[in-house]
């Protein structure tokens, strides 16, 4: 257990965050399909990033790792997978357990994929179903649509796959990817609206950059041409919107300053428009190519949509509870099939600080008061611990429990958080 202490005054800092867990993800994936050296720089290494690398390692497609430097090298297949047998284990990693179960398709052999207790209890059968019209063979192994998944890898025939988008986006992430390497074309059509539309946009750029084009038509439907193929190429991962959003919250919450260094206003990272919700708050934001700077302000409750940023909820609800007036958050119900039931977490535990908050199946309202001393349970969730360790640095005896659960995206995020005392 971690307490955190207060900052007297402001904040004002420069920081630099990790590399993005969702394009070094979807990268290593990318350059693993590729023929030939890619290499990965910037890279995030994480829980859920060393999970990816390794399974990919097990696979037979080798990934040299450099931490010291940020940087995977990754020796590609060409679309195939080396190994005929491999049991896999990814932890609490849903990228990792999406994508690869869609690229063990390629393969010829036996694969089962499994994570963690929590793992097991989030869907992915809407990604089994698709995968199945293209013509794989993968099936929930308990029948119960989670993990663990067994796939009988045969190749993919591709053709016409209808999923649902309601869920999550990482389905059809997972389903373009392995695309290309299908001996047919791929149509892939939406079923009802699609969740999360921007984390589809950095997988459609991301293929582009290793020379694969996808035709995106108004998020109904997505066709990729058969016969494409990954070209190994040198990757820049640019910084986390995600990660950033925690120290654009600190200055908000303290009225400070805090410019991050390493995304800017071309990012396609949804979460970067965290900052729109902040000025909407009251605070200044500034964006230059490669910065973003947020300058705290007195703030004001909002009503807002954040479908598009799920990731940014709890950073939210930290920054709400400083703010003037309630805050209602909507449209996102997806947050109950993450590391945990995210609303309800946000809830409970604003709550157990004497905070009045309401619970809606798609998301939830703050009332903000004083929050009084608390125990933060974080429900082994990495964004639990880190959003509402950001409360601490304006009320005393906030202490977070099992903090080492940020090790999943961001290892380093209580010195980090630390050094805000003194500038970065």
């Amino acid at each position: 257990m971690i307490e955190i202490k207060p900052i007297t005054g402001t904040v004002d800092a420069i920081v630099t965050v990790p590399g993005s867990k969702s394009y070094t993800n979807r990268a290593l994936i990318t350059a693993a399909l590729a023929d030939g050296e890619s290499t990965i720089t910037n890279a995030l290494f994480s829980d859920d990033t060393k999970y990816m690398a390794s399974s990919l390692n097990v696979l037979g497609i080798p990934i040299e790792e450099q931490q010291d430097v940020n940087k995977f090298i990754v020796h590609g297949k060409g679309g195939t997978i080396p190994a005929r047998q491999a049991n896999l284990f990814v932890g609490n990693a849903g990228t990792a357990m999406r994508f690869l179960t869609a690229m063990l398709t390629l393969g010829n052999g036996v694969y089962e994929i499994d994570g963690v207790t929590r793992m097991r209890q989030r869907p992915i059968q809407d990604l089994l179903d698709g995968l199945r019209q293209l013509g794989a063979d993968v099936i929930s192994k308990h029948n119960d649509g989670c993990p663990p998944v067994i796939i009988r890898g045969k190749g993919l025939n591709g053709g016409l796959a209808v999923v649902k988008g309601d869920l999550s986006s990482q389905y059809f992430s997972a389903l373009l990817m392995t695309a290309p390497c299908a001996k047919k074309d791929v149509i892939i059509e939406v079923k009802g609206n699609l969740v999360s539309k921007r984390y589809v946009d950095m997988t459609v750029a991301l293929m582009r950059e290793f020379g694969v084009n996808v035709e995106n038509n108004d998020y109904k439907t997505f066709f990729v041409k058969s016969g494409q193929h990954y070209k190994a190429t040198h990757y820049e991962v640019e910084g986390d919107a995600s990660a950033a959003s925690y120290f654009f919250a600190a200055a908000a919450i303290t009225g400070g300053k805090v410019r991050v260094v390493g995304i800017g206003s071309d990012s396609l990272q949804g979460d970067i428009h965290f900052v729109d919700v902040l000025k909407s708050m009251g605070c200044k934001v500034v964006i230059g190519s490669n910065w973003v700077e947020v300058l705290g302000n007195s703030l004001h409750g909002v009503d807002v949509d954040m479908g598009d940023m799920p990731d940014v909820v709890q950073t939210l609800a930290a920054v709400a509870v400083f703010a003037h007036g309630k805050t209602r958050v909507r449209n996102v119900k997806t947050m109950r099939i993450k590391e945990t039931d995210r609303i309800a977490a946000v809830v409970n535990e604003l709550r157990r600080m004497g905070i009045s908050a309401v619970e809606y199946e798609d998301g939830f309202e703050i009332e903000p008061s004083p929050p009084r001393p608390a125990q933060i349970e974080t429900y082994d969730d990495h964004r639990m611990a880190m959003s509402f360790a950001l409360i601490g640095l304006r009320s005393t005896g906030i202490s977070i429990k099992n903090p080492e659960c940020v090790s999943k995206t961001f290892p380093d995020y209580f010195q980090r958080l630390e050094a805000l005392r003194g500038g970065l």
